[in-house]
C-alpha cells in the first residue's frame, strides 16, 4: 500500500488534508482522487468534511431530490453522495475500485453500476437519467438504505457558496455540445478554464 506520506509534497501543494482521505493504493488512484478533488472544489456542491448528521440537517427542508457531496466518515472511502428523499435524506457511498467511482449498489441487486473517472461525472449521468425515465414513466435506478428500496433522484444541488459569473458562463457552454466542438479557435487561457471543470452542473 502506499501511504500518504509518498505523496506529502504533492498533497500539500494541491491543498489536501493530510488527514482528509483513506490511505491511497497507487499514484493512479492518487490522481483519480486529484483530478476529482479538483472538479469538485469548482462544482459549488462539494462540502468536504462535514458529517452525515450536518448533511441531513442541512436537507431536512429541502425538495426531494437536492443533493450535495462530502467526504466519507468510513477511512475505507473517499466521498459520500448525500441526497433527500421521500424517505428522508440517504447517504450513499460512493466505491472506488479499479481507479473508477461508482455507486454502492445492494448485494442482492442485479443492476451494475455504472462506473466513472470523476464524481462529478457520476452525478451528471445519474442527474440525466433521472430526466430519461421521467420521460418514459419509470425509474432508472434505485439505492438500497436500512433495508429500503429507494428511488435515486438527482435533480438539484445544494450549493455551498454563489457561483461567479464566469463559472455560470462555463456550465452553460459545457451543457452544449455543439460549442464545445467548436472551440479550437479560443484563446488559451479560455480553453483551459473550460478544460479545468467540464461539467453542465
Amino acid at each position: 500500500m502506499v501511504r500518504h506520506s509518498k505523496f506529502g509534497q504533492a498533497v500539500s501543494s494541491f491543498g489536501f488534508s493530510h488527514n482528509r482521505f483513506r490511505t491511497f493504493s497507487s499514484m493512479a488512484e492518487y490522481e483519480l482522487v486529484h483530478g476529482t478533488w479538483c472538479q469538485l472544489q469548482e462544482c459549488g456542491f462539494y462540502w468536504a468534511s462535514i458529517s452525515g448528521k450536518e448533511a441531513c440537517t442541512m436537507l431536512e427542508r429541502e425538495p426531494n431530490g437536492t443533493f450535495l457531496i462530502r467526504d466519507s466518515a468510513d477511512r475505507k472511502h473517499f466521498f459520500t453522495l448525500c441526497v433527500k428523499t421521500p424517505m428522508g435524506t440517504r447517504n450513499v457511498r460512493v466505491e472506488c475500485d479499479n481507479n473508477t467511482f461508482f455507486l454502492q449498489t445492494d448485494p442482492e441487486s442485479e443492476q451494475t453500476a455504472p462506473r466513472f473517472d470523476c464524481v462529478v461525472k457520476l452525478v451528471c449521468y445519474y442527474m440525466k437519467m433521472l430526466k430519461q425515465s421521467k420521460d418514459n414513466s419509470r425509474v432508472s435506478y434505485y439505492i438500497y438504505s436500512h433495508g429500503e428500496k429507494v428511488p435515486l433522484e438527482l435533480c438539484q444541488p445544494y450549493l455551498s457558496r454563489m457561483s461567479s459569473l464566469q463559472h455560470l458562463c462555463r456550465k452553460t457552454v459545457n451543457g452544449h455540445v455543439e460549442i464545445l466542438a467548436n472551440t479550437d479557435e479560443l484563446p488559451w487561457p479560455i480553453k483551459k478554464f473550460l478544460k479545468a471543470y467540464d461539467a453542465p452542473i
